[in-house]
C-alpha cells in the first residue's frame, strides 16, 4: 500500500472520531470510541421514620451503584415513587452522590411530599443513568409504618 494513502487513511479515522491508546498492546492505536457500559443497580433501601427534632416524618433513598465505566461515569439516581394498586407514578426524588462514589442519597422532610407513612402501597424504581444515558433500574418495596 502506497504511504500517502495509509497516511490519508489513519488522518480521515482520526478526524472522524476519537483515537485510544491502548495500554496491553504496547504501539498498538486504536481507533473508535470507547465502548460504554451501562450502570447497575446493586441495592438500594428506602422508607420513613419520624424525627422528633422536625415534628415530622422523614423519607430516605439510598441507593449502590456502578458502571462498567466506574462508578463516577453514573451521573444521575432518581427514586421514581409508584401506587402499586393503582400503577400510578406518585413522585419522584433526586439521589446525591456522597463521598463514597457508589453511594448515592437523598431524605425528605415528609411535609415537602406527597407520600404517606402510613400507606403500604408504594413502590420504588431506583434509576441510575450514566453519562450517555445509559440506565438500569431496580424496584423496592419502601419501609413504612
Amino acid at each position: 500500500m502506497h504511504k500517502a494513502s495509509v497516511l490519508f487513511g489513519l488522518a480521515a479515522l482520526a478526524t472522524s472520531g476519537c483515537v485510544v491508546y491502548s495500554d496491553d498492546a504496547p504501539g498498538n492505536v486504536v481507533v473508535g470510541p470507547e465502548p460504554n457500559f451501562a450502570p447497575y443497580v446493586l441495592g438500594a433501601d428506602a422508607g420513613c421514620y419520624y424525627d422528633a427534632a422536625y415534628y415530622d416524618d422523614i423519607w430516605y433513598f439510598e441507593a449502590s451503584v456502578d458502571d462498567g465505566n466506574g462508578p463516577l461515569d453514573v451521573t444521575a439516581v432518581y427514586a421514581d415513587v409508584y401506587d402499586s394498586y393503582t400503577g400510578q407514578w406518585v413522585e419522584t426524588f433526586e439521589l446525591y452522590p456522597t463521598a463514597d462514589p457508589y453511594i448515592w442519597f437523598s431524605d425528605w422532610l415528609g411535609s415537602s411530599t406527597y407520600l404517606n407513612c402510613f400507606y403500604r402501597g408504594y413502590e420504588v424504581d431506583i434509576v441510575a443513568y450514566d453519562a450517555y444515558d445509559a440506565f438500569d433500574a431496580l424496584t423496592i418495596i419502601p419501609y413504612t409504618y
